[in-house]
C-alpha cells in the first residue's frame, strides 16, 4: 500500500511542525525539534539555513516513511504565498493532501489559494484543524468556515476533548471512542469509552457527519432514510469513496505542537487518501494529435515520469520525478518528451528532506530523484516505446520587480546563480532592461526576491545592491475602437503592402485584470490569403508588449480581425506583421488607454484592541476594507494595491506591538488613480524625450 500527500496550509498554521511529528511517530526521525527551537536544531524539512533562521518553509520538501504497514511519500509545502509555486508543483503531482487549518485564525487568505490550487487539480483532501490548545481555539467555527469560504461539504470525524489548556484528546465519532495521547512525548495512543459528560455532543455531532455524507453518497443517504446506523466499515468505506471523488471533506482535529491528534490523523490517510491507483491520471498521445489517454499505473506498463522540481546539489543536479506508469532501473535510458533526446539514469535516490537513499529502481506511485539528469522542471520522461506528455502545471506571473546590481562587477558567479535560480523556480524571471542596461529580477513578492539575493550572497558568494521594488505596470483599452491601417512601402524593386482592418475591445469586466490578450480572427472572404494570419497576430502580440501610455505590456484586450487587403506581388509577412503593430497603435490612441497596477488581496490578523489601528493604516495605503471577522482576535480583508504595501510589515509590528501578522496575494490589476497615471505617464513622455536628443545627437 502506498500514499503520496502533501501538507499545505496558510503560513504559520503548523505544517512543518505537523510534518515533524508524522516523522517521529512513524520512526523516522529519532528526536522531535521545533520549527523555531531553542536548541536551534529545527525541524527536520526545513533543511536550508534560511529556512531555519526566518523559522518558514521556502522550499518544498520530499520525505518517506511507514505507517502501519502503508508506506508513505510526504512533500512539505510553504504556507507564504511568495513560495505559491511550491505548492503547485507538489499538488500537481500528488494524490492527495492535508489542509491544515489554525484552531484560531481558521480559514485564512493562503488557506483560500491552497484550497484553489486543490480544485486545480482535483486532489482529494483532508482537512486538519491544529493548535486547539491554543486560547481562542474554535474548530465548530473552522468547520463553519471550510463551507461558507471554500464551498466544501465538510463535517467533523472527530470531537475535541477539552480546549486550550484542557486539551487532552480527541473523540472518534466513526468508532465512537476517546482517543488519549500518554506518555513523554505523548507517543502512545490510548483509546477508552467516551466521557458521559461528552456523549450527547459527540452523538450530535456524529448525526451531523452522517447527514452531510448522505448528500453525496447513496449506501449512507438510504441506511438514514431507514433510520439504520452504518457499522464502522461501511460508514469508513463512504468517507473514503466520496474523499476520493472530491465530494467530501473528512475534517481531523489536535495540537501538533503538543503531540496531540496525529495519530489518528496519520490512520485516516490511510483510510481515505486515494492510493496512486484510485486517481485518474491522463497524458497527452503526441503520436496522436495530442489525444487525452489514461495512465494505468501498472509498473509493468511503458514508463511514463513527470520531473516536477529541480534543485542544484553538491553532487549536480537533482531531478524531482513522479512515476506515474512502468518502472525505471539505475542505468536505464530514458527519453525527454519535449525534445526526444535520450538520457541515461546514473542515479536514483528516495529523499528524506536533505538527506539522500540510494535506490535500485522504483516503479508507478514512486516519488523519487534522479542525479546527472539535465532538464527543465515540467518534462515528462518515457521508455521511448510511447511518446506521452503529462499537462503542464500553472505559473502565475511576477508581480514585483528589482534592479540587482553585483557589488564586484567582475563576479564570476552572478550570472552562474541567476541562470540556476530562473531554472529551478519558473516564477522568478530575470531579464536586461533596453534602455539601462540592468539586470531586473522579478517574482511574486518582496520576501520571494530577498530570499534569492540573501541564496546569491551565501551560496555563490557574490553580495548585490538592489533597487527600489518595482511593480508589475500594465496597460489596457478601456473601450472599444475600430483600426484600418494600410502598411504600404515602395523603394524600387519589390516593396511591402498590408491593409488590416477590425477593432479592439476590453475583455469583460471580471476578466479585464486577470486576463492576458486575446487574438480572434473573423474573415470571411480572401482579401487577406490565410498564410498571413499567423504574422498579423504576432504583429499584434508584438504591439502589445509595449502599451502607449508608459510602455508597459498590455492586457485585457481582445483584437478582432475582419477585414483587409493584399496585394498579389508586394504583400509578404513582414508587411501584414508591420500593419497589425501600426494598426494597435492606432486603435489603442482611440480606446481611451489605461494604467493598471496589481492589486493584492490583503488578511490582517490582530488582537482586538489592535482592530482599530489596523484598519485605519490600510485605509491611508488606499486599502478597501471589505470585511472584520472575529471577536478575541480580529481578522480583517482589504484590497490594496501593491505598490502601497512595501514597508507594511514593519509599520504593522510597530501598531500591534508585534502581535499582528498578515498575508497576500495577487488578486487582479485595476486602474490606477488619475494622478498616479498622469505622474508615470508625464515620467514615460519626458524620458522618450530625452532618449531621442539622444538618439539625434
Amino acid at each position: 500500500m502506498l500514499r503520496n500527500f502533501g501538507i499545505s496550509a496558510h503560513i504559520d498554521s503548523g505544517k512543518t511542525t505537523l510534518t515533524e511529528r508524522i516523522l517521529y511517530f512513524t520512526g523516522k526521525i529519532d528526536a522531535i525539534h521545533e520549527v523555531r527551537g531553542k536548541d536551534g536544531v529545527g525541524a527536520k524539512m526545513d533543511s536550508m539555513e534560511l529556512e531555519r533562521e526566518k523559522g518558514i518553509t521556502i522550499q518544498s520538501a520530499a520525505t518517506h516513511c511507514e505507517w502501519k504497514g502503508t508506506n508513505i511519500n510526504i512533500i512539505d509545502t510553504p504556507g507564504h504565498v511568495d513560495f505559491t509555486i511550491e505548492v503547485e508543483r507538489a499538488l500537481r503531482v500528488l494524490d492527495g493532501a492535508i489542509l491544515v487549518l489554525c484552531g484560531v485564525a481558521g480559514v485564512q487568505s493562503q488557506s483560500i489559494t491552497v484550497d484553489r490550487q486543490m480544485k486545480r487539480y482535483n486532489v482529494p483532501r483532508i482537512a486538519f484543524i491544529n493548535k486547539l490548545d491554543r486560547e481562542g481555539s474554535n474548530p465548530d467555527s473552522v468547520i463553519e468556515a471550510l463551507r461558507s469560504k471554500l464551498q466544501l461539504n465538510a463535517a467533523a470525524c472527530q470531537l475535541p476533548i477539552g480546549l486550550s489548556r484542557a486539551h487532552e484528546g480527541v473523540i472518534d465519532l466513526v468508532e465512537m471512542q476517546a482517543i488519549y495521547f500518554e506518555g513523554p512525548n505523548s507517543e502512545n495512543e490510548v483509546k477508552r469509552a467516551v466521557p458521559a459528560e461528552l456523549l450527547e455532543d459527540a452523538k450530535a455531532k456524529r448525526q451531523s457527519l452522517l447527514e452531510k455524507l448522505a448528500d453525496v453518497d447513496e449506501v449512507i443517504a438510504d441506511l438514514f432514510l431507514a433510520e439504520e446506523e452504518p457499522d464502522v466499515p461501511t460508514l469508513r468505506a463512504a468517507i473514503r469513496r466520496q474523499t476520493i471523488a472530491l465530494k467530501f471533506v473528512p475534517v481531523f482535529m489536535g495540537s501538533a505542537f503538543k503531540n496531540k491528534g496525529v495519530h489518528p490523523l496519520l490512520d485516516a490517510v490511510c483510510h481515505y487518501l486515494p492510493a496512486p491507483t484510485d486517481v485518474t491520471n491522463t497524458a497527452l498521445d503526441l503520436k496522436n494529435g495530442e489525444a487525452k489517454v489514461n495512465l494505468t499505473g501498472n509498473p509493468n506498463d511503458p514508463f511514463v515520469g513527470l520531473a516536477f522540481k529541480l534543485e542544484e546539489g553538491k553532487f549536480g543536479q537533482l531531478t524531482y520525478m513522479r512515476i506515474y506508469q512502468g518502472r525505471v532501473t539505475r542505468g536505464d535510458t530514458i527519453f525527454s518528451m519535449a525534445d526526444m533526446n535520450k538520457v541515461r539514469v546514473p542515479k536514483l535516490v528516495r529523499m528524506h528532506s536533505n538527506e539522500m537513499q540510494e535506490i535500485d529502481s522504483c516503479e508507478a506511485g514512486d516519488i523519487v530523484a534522479m542525479f546527472g539528469v539535465e532538464t527543465a522542471s515540467g518534462t515528462t520522461f518515457t521508455d521511448g516505446s510511447v511518446r506521452q506528455s503529462m499537462t503542464s502545471m500553472y505559473v502565475p506571473d511576477p508581480v514585483v520587480s528589482l534592479a540587482l546590481i553585483p557589488k564586484n562587477r567582475t563576479a564570476p558567479n552572478f550570472s552562474k546563480a541567476l541562470g540556476r535560480f530562473s531554472k529551478e523556480d519558473p516564477t522568478f524571471r530575470v531579464h536586461t532592461d533596453d534602455e539601462s542596461g540592468e539586470t531586473i529580477i522579478s517574482g511574486m513578492g518582496e520576501l520571494h526576491l530577498e530570499i534569492y539575493v540573501e541564496r546569491m550572497k551565501r551560496e555563490y558568494n557574490c553580495e548585490c545592491t538592489t533597487g527600489a521594488p518595482k511593480v508589475a505596470i500594465r496597460e489596457t483599452a478601456a473601450r472599444r475602437a475600430t483600426f484600418s491601417y494600410t502598411h504600404k512601402k515602395q523603394s524600387g524593386g519589390s516593396g511591402q503592402f498590408g491593409r488590416v482592418e477590425g477593432y479592439i475591445e476590453p475583455l469583460d469586466e471580471e476578466l479585464l485584470g486577470k486576463a492576458g490578450v486575446e487574438f480572434r480572427s473573423e474573415l470571411s472572404g480572401n482579401n487577406i490569403p490565410p498564410e498571413f494570419l499567423p504574422a498579423i497576430e504576432k504583429g499584434f502580440r508584438e504591439a502589445m508588449l509595449k502599451g502607449p501610455l508608459v510602455g508597459c505590456p498590455v492586457m485585457g484586450v481582445r483584437v478582432v480581425l475582419q477585414d483587409g487587403a493584399a496585394h498579389a506581388v508586394d504583400s509578404n509577412e513582414i508587411a501584414f506583421r508591420s500593419a497589425a503593430k501600426g494598426a494597435f497603435r492606432e486603435a489603442m490612441r482611440d480606446a481611451k488607454a489605461v494604467v493598471l497596477e496589481p492589486i493584492m488581496s490583503v488578511e490582517v490578523a490582530v488582537p482586538a484592541e489592535y482592530q482599530g489601528a489596523a484598519v485605519a493604516q490600510l485605509s491611508t495605503r488606499k486599502g478597501t476594507v471589505n470585511q472584520v471577522d472575529g471577536s478575541e482576535y480580529a481578522t480583517i480583508t482589504a484590497d490594496v494595491p501593491l505598490q502601497n504595501m512595501f514597508g507594511y510589515s514593519s509599520d504593522l509590528r510597530s501598531a500591534t506591538q508585534g502581535k499582528g501578522e498578515y498575508a497576500m496575494e495577487y488578486k487582479m490589476h485595476a486602474p490606477m488613480m488619475r494622478d498616479k497615471q498622469e505622474e508615470l505617464i508625464k515620467a514615460y513622455q519626458e524620458k522618450m524625450k530625452n532618449k531621442g536628443a539622444k538618439d539625434d545627437d
